[in-house]
């Protein structure tokens, strides 16, 4: 059993890799010179609700990753990544548009919370799904002569136009149903290889694996959209007994059912690193590894007392616009282009995938996306994305208030819809967001407060409104999203 002193310490180390180099980029080794010239295949591995603390290369030592943190070793690893968003929906959406839910008005997850006696009234969803109209980033790698294919956790809509196959991805299997083993996991289209038993994530690994190999030979962008580590938790009971039997922390949250789910999503990048290898891929081939929000450690409502994990030394959880919600383990690897080991600590969105894709497939650049590519990071180009500004719009009540936020350099400033006040921060000295410097620093925080509401002018954000219901005694209370 590790003692909290060296517990202490683990999280002061990794603090110390957040912040060390101030504003602007910093690696420990060089860009690696370009090592494959024509189009990169791309496979992303994108993991549901997996918190930045969840593995090993971040610094946990109880949950056991050692292919995450093989697949870091052989690339990119981002300290400061970001969600889009706190929750699945809008996190998603952005990722395949490149367009920020406070354009798109996909703010929520679908079809969205609901409080009706609370004090704001909060935007529904435009639309219940990613609207045909914009074109996504497969629907451009199609252009560019890509195979392209999506497993797994799709959320962006229920069916018929608003699938996959209609956004651009030429093969895919969506997951239907609430869980982690078939039954009552199934899928659209029906994948007939599954059995009764089989767990959600090893299929999802099977299918990536089989379309690989389908592929090969020609130019490829797969999603593998894993549902783990969203709960129901739920993992092979062999991989739960094991865990449980395992040295555990004194003062942090360990979920045996959890670990064994980071566990087996490990197992399954692990299976498709050494499937590119052996098919001599990897050099030709963008390995992508992210989650679509920060960490869960309590179902919001608080319905039962299952907790999962523990974003700590981050502040919050999913749902919140505080870091624990919206920072993200993200990895890019490929040998031979990117250079092994190499750490960053540049800022970065999942509104910067679209264009990084665009990037590495060689196709033509898209100038109304809301992210910039990451390309010249690994190209050691003058970038300019360590003076980048990146903002946050989540009006919505969750495990957080309506809210949304703004990161320039290392600042941070949160703008909430119900409160007076806002909340500016130092990431680089408090990581944890304890201190609120607005009254400390006015000049800092004003500015900051007049890009952010600017922002979200310029993208016409919706935002909430006073409710007419609003209850004192109520306000707490879940309910039904009304119909439009």
């Amino acid at each position: 059993m590790r003692t909290l002193q060296l517990l202490g310490s683990l999280f002061t180390l990794t603090c110390c890799l957040l912040t060390c180099g101030g504003d602007g980029p910093t690696s420990t080794a060089p860009a690696a010179a370009p090592g494959h010239d024509g189009p990169s295949n791309i496979v992303f591995v994108l993991v549901d609700d997996l918190g930045w603390m969840d593995l090993g290369v971040q610094g946990n030592e109880w949950y056991p990753t050692p292919n995450i943190d093989r697949l870091a070793a052989r690339g990119l690893r981002f300290t400061d990544a970001y969600a889009a968003s706190p929750v699945c929906s809008p996190s998603r959406a952005a990722m395949m548009s490149g367009i920020s839910g406070a354009r798109t008005g996909i703010t929520d997850f679908i079809p969205g919370h609901w409080r009706p006696y609370e004090e704001l009234t909060v935007p529904t969803n435009r639309t219940q799904y990613l609207p045909p109209e914009y074109t996504t980033y497969a629907e451009s790698l199609q252009d560019a002569g890509y195979e392209t294919a999506y497993f797994g956790k799709w959320h962006l809509g229920w069916g018929g136009e608003t699938y996959p196959g209609n956004q651009g991805f030429d093969t895919f299997h969506v997951q239907k149903g609430w869980g982690h083993f078939v039954p009552p996991i199934h899928f659209g289209p029906t994948y007939p290889e599954q059995e009764e038993g089989d767990y959600l994530t090893d299929l999802l690994t099977d299918m990536t694996v089989n379309f690989i190999t389908d592929n090969q030979d020609d130019k490829f962008a797969v999603v593998c959209s894993h549902f783990a580590v969203h709960v129901p938790l739920a993992a092979p009971d062999e991989l739960v007994d094991a865990a449980g039997k395992r040295a555990q922390p004194e003062d942090r949250i360990y979920n045996p059912t959890y670990v064994a789910m980071v566990q087996k999503v490990d197992e399954g990048v692990g299976r498709i690193m050494d499937h590119l290898d052996s098919l001599g891929l990897t050099e030709k081939t963008l390995f992508v590894f992210g989650s679509d929000n920060g960490g869960l450690r309590q179902i919001f409502n608080k319905s039962n007392d299952v907790l999962a994990t523990d974003n700590a030394p981050l502040r919050d959880e999913k749902g919140s616009i505080y870091e624990g919600g919206i920072r993200v383990p993200f990895i890019l690897s490929q040998p031979g282009t990117i250079a092994e080991g190499t750490v960053s600590h540049v800022p970065t969105t999942g509104l910067d995938l679209y264009p990084t894709f665009l990037d590495v497939a060689q196709a033509p650049a898209i100038d109304s996306l809301d992210g910039e590519s990451l390309q010249p990071l690994w190209l050691n180009e003058d970038h300019g994305l360590a003076d980048r500004t990146v903002f946050f719009h989540y009006p919505h009540y969750h495990h957080g208030r309506p809210a949304a936020a703004i990161r320039r350099g290392n600042y941070k400033l949160i703008k909430y819809f119900d409160r007076a006040g806002p909340e500016l921060y130092q990431l680089a000295d408090d990581l944890g967001e304890t201190t609120n410097l607005y009254q400390e620093e006015p000049a800092v925080g004003e500015s900051m407060l007049i890009e952010l509401e600017n922002w979200l002018a310029e993208t016409n954000a919706p935002v909430p409104v006073p409710n007419p219901d609003f209850n004192e005694a109520r306000r707490a209370e879940w309910g039904p999203r009304p119909k439009k």
